[in-house]
């Protein structure tokens, strides 16, 4: 079965069922607290593995007139029913050694009557039962979909607890709690389906009767706790032991064990018969007590986790379920397909290699190029068209994205009415072994087409790198004789839509037009300072970012106002307590490295903001700022925050230079030869150095760091840039 049935197949049934699985995994919730609360009473008070049933019966003879029935439940307590001096009948937990009443009967809590009650039947009744026994099934067969799916994406069964990519956080922990809950789900979905059969009398009826056992010959009375087989059968054995209702000779002990129960004579302690307990009441017995953890805590705590992850992945399925259906949505070609000259077609099975294309789709518009954007679905015929460009993803063991799946078989179907040049770009992970194997595939498959020319040999890129999809434009650029610029920004990674930042503190214009803003998030996200800010203008394809500090749980920012810059403008008009609309980008190769000891961060301008939220939040590490602005009014917006930070010694020390305030301009960069001994320190002993702000000052920083480490080190700077000891965010 291809792909496209089995991932049809899970969302059908998962859409189909989602209400009900959402209400089974709630009151499951609630009940996996059950057995928990159970078993912590404290009437477990003896190892009932070392207590005989003749020792417990003893200890109650002693206390009480007569013992009706001892029981044993799933925690290991002991009950006893029986009929005081005063002749009253009662029932309570004991000690099996004592026989003494160490606490009352458990009764359930009203809020687990009220969850078991819609757990089994929706308050239904018969209907309720069916319903939720036939969801069990579907969520069964929702999870043996899914498994399939993750075994196709990996490449095979045998790869499916291999390494997974992350492209999406959903995507990501979807899979990654599927491998390990897919057990306890099973265990889930089989045992409630059981138990629904065998409420419903669907289970094959396997009457069980005791069989009589032979009898020696026997005239004398024997107390019960002198029969041989109570002495030698231990309580953990057991689950129930019923007395004699009468002294009557044909009224029987009876001792329920797990597997049998026997009946045993009163006088003579002799066994009379014994039944077999069928497989269907074993089954029935060990479905109750793996669908609701009694008895065991660490069980129950693993009823109560998959039932939490059933719930992500009802959040997060249907949240991947709309990201692709927005994809198809945001297509909005601005010409035809046979008005266009330049035709892109997508494969993307999780949406984020349309980020690329669009970006490549709008770097063309700007070129004033007509060009049309679809999917590998979709190919036809073009009229007009000259090139062909194809970005596609590949998923699992070098199948083709869902919406890729039926473009081998077109491109031979379909004829086109002049030769067309393509290009062929590959997203994959080299983590995976078939990397980028369906774009290969598609550019051998043009290659020999009669049709096609190819314009460069099929690229490859891996991890979603914006280097190599540059380099990439770079060259198909040359080759077609056009210059197109696309920004970082441009490639919108980020799912998240826009949320409202309410604005708490601005401050006035700066010397050199540089303000501070300080914005808090309406609603609750995850973010740390290094993390970028997205802003979308009306009717611009280009996001801006700005790199973000946090401060506390708010978002501090420093922006330079350009005289005809849109967005510092746009920014620099918000009045206290207005909104902002906009989304946080994930930005992991400038997170603050906790590891290091020693970091140096380097900056110039308001490429300071994401520093001053790392020195805020430092607490052990040895941090040292050498920031360089114009003058020393340039200083004015940050100098409370770093005096806060040297007093608290979040900061070690700060090296602030002013280009301005002498006749001969100095640098940041120029100030790192006065601290070789510290630069070359940070870098021998593994820690991390960090820039952010202009490309000039980078270059300039670069520059002379190289310089340094060849001096001091006799070394390349590009041996601590590839082990990840140079970070940088530069714009």
């Amino acid at each position: 079965m291809t792909i496209s049935i089995w991932r049809f197949s899970h969302l059908t049934l998962a859409i189909s069922s989602a209400f009900f699985i959402l209400i089974a995994s709630l009151t499951g919730i609630i009940l996996a607290f059950e057995p928990i609360s159970n078993k912590i009473n404290p009437y477990n008070v003896a190892d009932i593995s070392s207590v005989s049933i003749a020792e417990t019966i003893r200890a109650l003879e002693k206390e009480y007139n007569e013992i009706i029935t001892i029981k044993v439940d799933e925690n290991d307590f002991i009950s006893a029913s029986v009929i005081k001096k005063d002749s009253k009948s009662t029932s309570f937990y004991i000690n099996p050694k004592t026989g003494k009443n160490i606490g009352n009967l458990i009764q359930k809590s009203p809020i687990f009557e009220f969850a078991t009650n819609l757990h089994r039947s929706l308050f239904l009744k018969s209907t309720g039962r069916f319903i939720i026994g036939f969801v069990s099934l579907l969520l069964l067969l929702i999870a043996i979909t899914g498994t399939i799916l993750i075994a196709k994406r990996q490449g095979g069964f045998r790869k499916i607890f291999s390494k997974i990519v992350k492209e999406d956080f959903n995507q990501y922990y979807h899979i990654i709690l599927s491998r390990y809950a897919f057990i306890p789900i099973v265990i889930i979905t089989l045992t409630g389906f059981y138990l629904s059969l065998e409420k419903f009398s669907l289970l094959p009826n396997v009457a069980a009767v005791h069989e009589k056992v032979a009898q020696k010959p026997s005239s004398s009375d024997i107390k019960p706790t002198n029969f041989s087989i109570f002495k030698s059968t231990k309580l953990s054995a057991v689950k129930e032991l019923e007395f004699p209702f009468s002294s009557d000779e044909e009224d029987y002990f009876y001792l329920k064990l797990e597997t049998k129960e026997i009946a045993i004579h009163q006088k003579d302690g002799q066994i009379i018969s014994e039944k077999k307990q069928g497989w269907v009441s074993l089954v029935s017995y060990y479905s109750i007590i793996l669908h609701t953890g009694k008895g065991s805590i660490i069980w129950s705590i693993i009823l109560l986790l998959s039932c939490l992850a059933i719930l992500f992945f009802i959040f997060s399925g249907f949240s991947m379920t709309l990201k692709r259906t927005r994809t198809k949505t945001m297509i909005r070609n601005k010409f035809t397909k046979d008005e266009a000259e330049y035709i892109v077609l997508v494969g993307s099975e999780t949406g984020s290699t349309f980020n690329f294309a669009n970006a490549f789709y709008y770097a063309l518009l700007k070129v004033r190029k007509k060009v049309f954007i679809t999917t590998l679905n979709e190919y036809t015929t073009y009229k007009k068209a000259k090139n062909i460009i194809i970005f596609t993803a590949t998923y699992g063991a070098g199948e083709a994205p869902i919406n890729a799946n039926k473009f081998m078989k077109n491109i031979n179907k379909i004829k086109q009415q002049k030769m067309l040049k393509f290009a062929v770009v590959g997203f994959g992970s080299k983590a995976y072994p078939e990397f980028c194997k369906f774009a290969i595939l598609v550019h051998a498959s043009l290659q020999i087409h009669k049709d096609f020319i190819p314009t460069i040999p099929v690229f490859k890129i891996d991890n979603q790198s914006f280097k190599s999809f540059i380099a990439w434009v770079k060259e198909w650029s040359f080759n077609n004789q056009l210059v197109l610029t696309i920004h970082k920004e441009d490639i919108v990674k980020s799912s998240e839509e826009n949320i409202d930042f309410k604005i708490i503190k601005k401050t006035d214009l700066n010397i050199d037009d540089t303000f501070l803003i300080q914005i808090k998030p309406t609603e609750k996200i995850k973010f740390v300072s290094g993390d970028l800010l997205s802003i979308n203008l009306t009717n611009e394809n280009k996001n801006r970012v700005y790199s973000v500090a946090k401060i506390d749980k708010t978002i501090l920012l420093s922006i330079k106002k350009h005289e005809l810059g849109a967005c510092s403008t746009y920014i620099s008009k918000f009045s206290l307590n207005e909104n902002l609309s906009a989304h946080i980008q994930e930005n992991k190769q400038f997170h603050f490295p906790e590891k290091a000891t020693e970091i140096i961060l380097i900056s110039n301008g308001t490429g300071i903001a994401p520093f001053l939220g790392m020195i805020q939040k430092n607490k052990k590490q040895k941090v040292y700022l050498f920031w360089g602005g114009k003058t020393k009014e340039s200083l004015n917006i940050y100098k409370d925050l770093i005096k806060v930070a040297l007093e608290k010694k979040s900061l070690s020390s700060f090296f602030p230079v002013f280009s301005q305030e002498q006749q001969e301009k100095i640098y940041v960069q120029d100030i790192l030869k006065n601290h070789t001994d510290l630069i070359t320190n940070v870098l021998k002993n593994g820690n991390v150095i960090m820039i952010c702000g202009s490309i000039a000052m980078q270059k300039g920083v670069t520059n002379e760091l190289d310089k340094i480490v060849k001096n001091d080190l006799k070394i390349s700077l590009n041996h601590f840039i590839n082990r990840g000891q140079i970070k940088t965010d530069c714009y």
